[in-house]
């Protein structure tokens, strides 16, 4: 997943490095949930979940909206 701040480090599922393991049952569970991690810093995400989408808040960087 891209990010305005460049690849993404952190899975923004899990909050393990991209590079340590596999992350496939992640990137799977991403298609039907927000994400839970920041994938700058991976610290965890305030996220709200509506009937329209969800967003999900890092105190560090900002908001992202799906």
């Amino acid at each position: 997943m891209q990010y305005a701040f460049g690849v993404s480090p952190y899975c923004d599922h899990c909050g393990r490095l991209e590079g340590d393991g596999d992350h496939s049952a992640c990137h799977a569970a991403r298609l039907m949930e927000p994400p839970r991690h920041c994938p700058a810093c991976a610290r965890r995400l305030v996220v709200q979940v509506t009937p329209r989408g969800w967003s999900a808040r890092c105190v560090e960087h900002g908001v992202t909206v799906g």
